[in-house]
């Protein structure tokens, strides 16, 4: 059995332990990175092939599509075409050749920052030794630091066993053509983001909440914008409902609504997306002796887990499961490994519903802030008097800025409305800088920019808004 030497072990090459490995790989660590590959991809883990990066390319087929067929009804602005057609095959061969160069260039960056990748299974035997099963025969890697980034994989429901017409968010960015009746298990963001895209697609989607109403992790001001597009759209929400299973015939899904009549919901696939599990186990975790929190592995402000040397990233640590936490944890590992004193600060990160329309958050809400003792301002900016909203037809949203009342720090921002995914970044800085209401309403935004509405929010919150 061939043995490796290394100063660290990476096991799983999602954004978490690609980021480590080339982090490592650019301070001048000796890094040997470990991927198996399987239904959930390879190199880029769950984001890059069947997560993130496909969907967010489905979403868009789906807008372009009914942007056309919209246009086609009505041509709102002049513009008349054809009723468009959907060759919805060429549409997951354009989603897969975005998803090979993205995956392709993360094996290319790996090699050039001397990274060892290998393709199997792990199998930890200790804190510091790992077997890995490859097509050419086991090999035996020993190092110095193991970092664990095995990831997530998707929540089923006991009832919904995974197979045939039950499908996971996996099989879902890969379906060979548009289901005629779509039934969506679970309407957080990731049921609600494939439910949305797939109705644009021509399905008819119902959606099955057990929460009592659509996307529970966000606050009802900014979901009242999405819930009007999915009538729009003529989505069904069922809320405060469970699904208990298939019928016995198999063509429709069994809801029992609370304090109702179990009903049935005709569908051709139903998608089940209640959420993510940690991916615990097949690797050999149990042989260490860590500290759990719950089914997630437990770690401290560095990202160590209870054992020496033995450090864990992403979604294997618990929520938020967001790919870009993933990454700044794998960077700050990396860093810590070659001897600089870093901690990871998990106060500011971005979370995008890549819904119709949008919502992004940063930071707390005006109800959460309130919670931290404080008295609160919020300013608040609708796209409606945004003029690049208007020019671009999508008016819908609005930005919010909730700020302490006694100094104008700014303690929580978010946005509902076309495009405002990029917003991201700004709110995120603002937040990670300090910044206070003056700060923002003090920057000059480019005009027209739907960027305005944020610095019109923050003037609105001190009282001085120019455009409402």
């Amino acid at each position: 059995m061939a043995e490796i030497s290394a100063k660290v072990l990476i096991v799983g090459g999602g954004p978490g332990g690609y980021v480590c490995a080339i982090r490592a790989g650019q301070l001048g660590l000796d890094v040997v990175l470990v991927e198996q590959d399987g239904p959930e991809g390879g190199l880029g883990g769950t984001c890059l092939n069947v997560g993130c990066i496909p969907s967010k390319a489905l979403i868009h087929a789906a807008d372009a599509y009914e942007r056309a067929t919209e246009q086609a009804k009505s041509a709102p602005f002049g513009l008349r075409v054809e009723r468009p057609t959907l060759d919805f095959v060429r549409t997951i061969e354009w989603k897969d050749g975005i998803v090979g160069r993205l995956t392709g260039g993360v094996a290319a960056l790996l090699k050039r920052h001397k990274v060892k990748i290998l393709h199997g299974r792990a199998e930890l035997l200790d804190g510091k030794t790992c077997r890995v099963e490859t097509d050419t025969g086991p090999q035996t890697v020993r190092a110095e630091h193991v970092v664990l980034a095995t990831g997530s994989e998707p929540a089923a429901v006991a009832a919904l066993p995974f197979g045939g017409r039950v499908i996971s968010s996996t099989e879902a960015l890969s379906l060979a053509s548009v289901p005629g009746r779509l039934a969506v298990v679970g309407a957080g963001y990731i049921g609600l983001e494939l439910g949305t895209a797939f109705a644009k697609l021509g399905a008819k989607v119902t959606m099955i909440e057990a929460e009592g109403r659509i996307l529970p992790a966000y606050d009802t001001e900014l979901v009242r914008p999405v819930a009007r597009r999915l009538r729009a759209l003529g989505v069904e929400v069922l809320t405060s409902a469970r699904a208990v299973g298939l019928s016995e015939a198999g063509g429709a899904l069994r809801v029992q609504p609370a304090g109702g009549a179990e009903r049935s919901v005709a569908a051709d696939k139903v998608l089940v997306a209640v959420g993510r599990r940690a991916r615990v186990a097949g690797f050999g975790l149990e042989r260490l002796d860590l500290t759990m929190n719950g089914t997630f592995v437990q770690i401290d402000e560095r990202c160590a887990t209870s054992m020496r040397n033995v450090w864990a990233v992403g979604d294997l640590t618990g929520e938020p499961m967001l790919a870009h936490r993933a990454m700044a944890q794998g960077a700050v590992v990396a860093e810590l490994v070659a001897g600089h004193r870093r901690v990871f600060d998990g106060a500011v990160i971005p979370a995008v519903c890549f819904t119709d329309p949008e919502i992004v958050t940063v930071g707390l809400s005006p109800e959460a802030a309130r919670a931290t003792g404080h008295e609160v301002v919020v300013g608040t900016f609708p796209f409606q008097a945004n003029g690049r909203a208007l020019t671009l037809g999508d008016e819908d949203g609005f930005v919010r800025v909730t700020a302490r009342a006694d100094n104008h720090l700014v303690m929580g921002i978010a946005a509902v409305g076309g495009g405002v995914s990029e917003f991201a970044g700004e709110f995120g800085l603002a937040l990670e800088m300090g910044a206070r209401l003056e700060d923002i309403g003090g920057t000059i935004h480019a005009h027209p920019t739907l960027g305005e509405a944020f610095h019109e929010a923050s003037l609105r919150a001190l009282g001085e808004a120019i455009h409402i």
